[in-house]
Protein backbone atom coordinates (compact mmCIF):
# COMPACT_ATOMS: atom_id res chain seq x y z
CA UNK A 1 0.00 0.00 0.00
CA UNK A 2 1.66 3.22 -1.00
CA UNK A 3 2.02 6.24 1.81
CA UNK A 4 -1.15 8.26 2.20
CA UNK A 5 -1.95 11.42 0.13
CA UNK A 6 -1.91 14.45 1.88
CA UNK A 7 -3.32 17.66 1.51
CA UNK A 8 -0.05 19.34 1.06
CA UNK A 9 0.09 16.72 -2.27
CA UNK A 10 -3.27 17.32 -3.38
CA UNK A 11 -2.31 21.15 -3.93
CA UNK A 12 0.73 20.65 -5.10
CA UNK A 13 -0.87 18.61 -8.25
CA UNK A 14 -3.99 20.79 -8.63
CA UNK A 15 -1.93 24.81 -8.76
CA UNK A 16 -0.76 23.64 -12.00
CA UNK A 17 -3.74 22.25 -13.32
CA UNK A 18 -5.61 24.94 -11.87
CA UNK A 19 -3.41 27.14 -14.36
CA UNK A 20 -3.19 25.13 -17.02
CA UNK A 21 -7.07 25.28 -17.69
CA UNK A 22 -6.78 28.46 -18.30
CA UNK A 23 -5.33 28.05 -21.88
CA UNK A 24 -7.09 24.66 -22.58
CA UNK A 25 -10.62 26.41 -22.23
CA UNK A 26 -9.34 29.44 -23.91
CA UNK A 27 -8.12 26.78 -26.76
CA UNK A 28 -11.91 25.38 -26.47
CA UNK A 29 -13.77 28.80 -26.39
CA UNK A 30 -13.30 29.69 -30.26
CA UNK A 31 -13.23 33.10 -30.31
CA UNK A 32 -12.01 33.78 -33.23
CA UNK A 33 -14.72 31.79 -35.01
CA UNK A 34 -13.65 29.97 -37.87
CA UNK A 35 -10.53 32.80 -38.20
CA UNK A 36 -12.76 34.98 -40.59
CA UNK A 37 -11.64 38.09 -38.14
CA UNK A 38 -8.08 37.50 -39.56
CA UNK A 39 -8.89 37.52 -43.24
CA UNK A 40 -9.08 40.47 -44.90
CA UNK A 41 -11.67 41.40 -47.25
CA UNK A 42 -11.10 41.33 -51.35
CA UNK A 43 -11.90 44.57 -53.16
CA UNK A 44 -14.64 42.83 -54.54
CA UNK A 45 -16.48 42.14 -51.75
CA UNK A 46 -20.16 42.68 -51.07
CA UNK A 47 -20.15 44.85 -47.88
CA UNK A 48 -23.73 44.43 -47.08
CA UNK A 49 -23.45 40.56 -47.55
CA UNK A 50 -19.91 40.13 -45.09
CA UNK A 51 -22.24 42.05 -42.29
CA UNK A 52 -25.09 39.81 -42.79
CA UNK A 53 -22.42 36.99 -42.49
CA UNK A 54 -20.82 38.99 -39.34
CA UNK A 55 -24.53 39.21 -38.09
CA UNK A 56 -25.30 35.40 -38.42
CA UNK A 57 -22.23 34.58 -36.76
CA UNK A 58 -22.88 36.56 -33.63
CA UNK A 59 -25.72 34.99 -33.10
CA UNK A 60 -23.82 31.98 -32.58
CA UNK A 61 -23.96 30.75 -28.68
CA UNK A 62 -20.06 30.78 -27.98
CA UNK A 63 -18.11 32.72 -26.14
CA UNK A 64 -16.54 35.76 -27.15
CA UNK A 65 -20.03 36.42 -30.15
CA UNK A 66 -23.38 38.81 -29.07
CA UNK A 67 -25.08 35.89 -28.59
CA UNK A 68 -23.22 35.03 -25.80
CA UNK A 69 -23.32 37.97 -23.85
CA UNK A 70 -27.19 37.64 -24.13
CA UNK A 71 -27.26 34.45 -22.55
CA UNK A 72 -27.74 33.71 -18.61
CA UNK A 73 -25.77 32.15 -16.22
CA UNK A 74 -27.22 29.09 -16.22
CA UNK A 75 -27.14 29.19 -20.16
CA UNK A 76 -23.61 29.69 -20.19
CA UNK A 77 -22.94 26.92 -17.73
CA UNK A 78 -25.01 24.19 -19.63
CA UNK A 79 -22.57 25.07 -22.30
CA UNK A 80 -19.72 24.39 -20.83
CA UNK A 81 -21.14 20.98 -19.52
CA UNK A 82 -21.71 20.35 -23.24
CA UNK A 83 -18.55 21.20 -24.51
CA UNK A 84 -15.66 20.03 -21.89
CA UNK A 85 -18.26 16.63 -21.74
CA UNK A 86 -17.82 16.00 -25.17
CA UNK A 87 -14.59 16.45 -25.80
CA UNK A 88 -13.21 14.40 -22.93
CA UNK A 89 -15.76 12.04 -24.10
CA UNK A 90 -14.29 12.30 -27.64
CA UNK A 91 -10.58 11.44 -26.80
CA UNK A 92 -11.97 8.62 -24.73
CA UNK A 93 -12.81 7.19 -27.40
CA UNK A 94 -9.44 8.05 -29.45
CA UNK A 95 -6.88 6.55 -27.43
CA UNK A 96 -4.56 7.93 -30.02
CA UNK A 97 -4.79 11.52 -29.61
CA UNK A 98 -2.98 11.17 -26.39
CA UNK A 99 -0.47 8.90 -27.87
CA UNK A 100 2.10 6.91 -25.56
CA UNK A 101 0.10 8.85 -22.71
CA UNK A 102 -2.89 6.47 -23.41
CA UNK A 103 -0.93 3.75 -23.20
CA UNK A 104 -0.01 3.96 -18.90
CA UNK A 105 -3.21 5.88 -18.39
CA UNK A 106 -6.39 4.18 -17.26
CA UNK A 107 -8.96 6.21 -19.45
CA UNK A 108 -12.14 6.64 -17.16
CA UNK A 109 -10.53 7.62 -13.83
CA UNK A 110 -7.80 10.14 -15.37
CA UNK A 111 -9.56 11.66 -18.35
CA UNK A 112 -13.08 11.43 -16.18
CA UNK A 113 -11.10 13.70 -13.62
CA UNK A 114 -9.70 16.02 -15.87
CA UNK A 115 -12.69 16.60 -17.76
CA UNK A 116 -14.67 17.43 -14.05
CA UNK A 117 -11.94 20.14 -13.66
CA UNK A 118 -12.08 21.50 -16.82
CA UNK A 119 -15.76 22.31 -15.89
CA UNK A 120 -15.34 23.54 -12.17
CA UNK A 121 -12.19 25.88 -13.60
CA UNK A 122 -14.94 27.09 -16.59
CA UNK A 123 -18.18 27.60 -13.59
CA UNK A 124 -15.43 29.45 -11.49
CA UNK A 125 -14.45 31.26 -14.26
CA UNK A 126 -17.94 32.63 -14.87
CA UNK A 127 -18.13 33.90 -11.64
CA UNK A 128 -15.30 36.19 -11.77
CA UNK A 129 -13.09 33.48 -9.87
CA UNK A 130 -9.84 33.58 -10.72
CA UNK A 131 -7.09 33.10 -7.77
CA UNK A 132 -5.54 29.59 -8.81
CA UNK A 133 -5.83 28.69 -4.47
CA UNK A 134 -9.52 29.63 -4.85
CA UNK A 135 -9.94 27.21 -7.99
CA UNK A 136 -7.71 24.62 -6.28
CA UNK A 137 -9.83 24.94 -3.18
CA UNK A 138 -12.78 24.18 -5.11
CA UNK A 139 -11.71 20.85 -6.98
CA UNK A 140 -10.58 19.62 -3.61
CA UNK A 141 -13.45 20.09 -2.26
CA UNK A 142 -15.39 18.87 -4.82
CA UNK A 143 -13.63 15.98 -6.90
CA UNK A 144 -11.92 14.85 -3.31
CA UNK A 145 -14.11 16.09 -0.52
CA UNK A 146 -10.91 18.01 1.05
CA UNK A 147 -10.81 21.38 2.31
CA UNK A 148 -7.17 22.12 1.94
CA UNK A 149 -5.59 26.13 1.93
CA UNK A 150 -4.39 26.63 -1.91
CA UNK A 151 -1.86 28.41 -2.13
CA UNK A 152 1.85 27.49 -3.61
CA UNK A 153 3.87 24.74 -1.82
CA UNK A 154 6.03 23.87 -4.82
CA UNK A 155 8.86 26.02 -6.18
CA UNK A 156 8.89 24.31 -9.54
CA UNK A 157 5.23 24.87 -10.17
CA UNK A 158 5.90 27.29 -13.02
CA UNK A 159 8.06 25.13 -15.04
CA UNK A 160 5.22 22.08 -14.27
CA UNK A 161 2.90 24.62 -15.52
CA UNK A 162 4.55 25.25 -19.02
CA UNK A 163 5.37 21.69 -19.29
CA UNK A 164 1.39 21.16 -19.53
CA UNK A 165 0.73 24.06 -22.02
CA UNK A 166 3.31 23.84 -24.23
CA UNK A 167 1.76 22.18 -27.31
CA UNK A 168 -1.34 24.53 -27.38
CA UNK A 169 0.40 27.31 -29.79
CA UNK A 170 -0.86 25.00 -31.80
CA UNK A 171 -4.68 25.71 -31.97
CA UNK A 172 -5.41 22.42 -33.13
CA UNK A 173 -8.03 19.61 -31.60
CA UNK A 174 -4.97 17.21 -31.32
CA UNK A 175 -2.96 19.85 -29.38
CA UNK A 176 -6.16 20.27 -26.95
CA UNK A 177 -6.26 16.60 -26.97
CA UNK A 178 -2.72 16.00 -25.97
CA UNK A 179 -2.78 18.65 -23.31
CA UNK A 180 -5.98 16.96 -21.71
CA UNK A 181 -4.18 13.73 -21.39
CA UNK A 182 -1.13 15.78 -19.67
CA UNK A 183 -3.61 17.02 -17.53
CA UNK A 184 -4.73 13.67 -16.75
CA UNK A 185 -1.53 12.46 -15.51
CA UNK A 186 -1.20 14.93 -13.21
CA UNK A 187 -4.76 14.38 -11.92
CA UNK A 188 -3.54 10.56 -11.71
CA UNK A 189 -0.85 11.19 -9.53
CA UNK A 190 -3.19 11.39 -6.66
CA UNK A 191 -3.83 7.67 -7.38
CA UNK A 192 -7.36 6.47 -4.96
CA UNK A 193 -8.64 9.93 -4.34
CA UNK A 194 -10.17 9.39 -8.06
CA UNK A 195 -12.37 7.18 -6.55
CA UNK A 196 -13.87 10.33 -4.96
CA UNK A 197 -15.07 12.19 -7.34
CA UNK A 198 -18.44 12.49 -8.31
CA UNK A 199 -19.61 9.31 -10.98
CA UNK A 200 -22.94 7.88 -12.80
CA UNK A 201 -25.32 6.20 -11.32
CA UNK A 202 -25.71 2.61 -10.52
CA UNK A 203 -26.73 1.92 -13.37
CA UNK A 204 -24.22 3.47 -15.89
CA UNK A 205 -21.32 1.79 -14.12
CA UNK A 206 -23.25 -1.93 -14.81
CA UNK A 207 -24.37 -0.95 -18.69
CA UNK A 208 -20.26 -0.09 -18.70
CA UNK A 209 -19.42 -3.43 -18.06
CA UNK A 210 -21.33 -4.91 -20.54
CA UNK A 211 -18.80 -5.76 -23.56
CA UNK A 212 -19.61 -3.82 -27.07
CA UNK A 213 -22.47 -1.11 -25.57
CA UNK A 214 -20.33 -0.78 -22.38
CA UNK A 215 -18.96 2.87 -24.56
CA UNK A 216 -22.28 3.94 -23.72
CA UNK A 217 -22.57 3.42 -19.88
CA UNK A 218 -19.27 4.75 -19.70
CA UNK A 219 -20.11 8.03 -21.68
CA UNK A 220 -23.21 8.37 -20.05
CA UNK A 221 -22.29 7.46 -16.74
CA UNK A 222 -19.42 10.35 -16.88
CA UNK A 223 -22.22 12.91 -18.13
CA UNK A 224 -24.01 12.32 -15.17
CA UNK A 225 -21.19 12.73 -13.13
CA UNK A 226 -20.20 16.27 -14.39
CA UNK A 227 -23.80 17.26 -14.03
CA UNK A 228 -23.44 15.65 -10.04
CA UNK A 229 -20.15 18.05 -10.25
CA UNK A 230 -22.00 21.21 -11.04
CA UNK A 231 -24.02 20.83 -8.73
CA UNK A 232 -21.92 20.41 -5.67
CA UNK A 233 -19.73 23.59 -7.29
CA UNK A 234 -23.38 25.49 -6.97
CA UNK A 235 -23.41 24.31 -3.23
CA UNK A 236 -19.66 25.31 -2.61
CA UNK A 237 -20.14 28.88 -4.73
CA UNK A 238 -23.52 29.54 -2.00
CA UNK A 239 -21.22 28.76 0.95
CA UNK A 240 -18.68 31.26 -0.11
Amino acid sequence: MGEAISDRDVVRALRPFVRATGPVLDALREVNLLGLRDRSLEASADRKVVDKLWDQLARVKVPGTAGWAAMDLDQRDEWWLNRVGRVVSLLAAIPGVGGALADRLPIQSSLGAAGQGLLLSALAGERGITATEDRVRLIAHVLFQREVDGRAVDPDEDRRTAELTEELDRSTFKAIGRTIWKLARVLWSLEDELDKRPHGRFYHQALGALPVVGVVGDYLGERSGLRRVRKAAYEWFGAQ
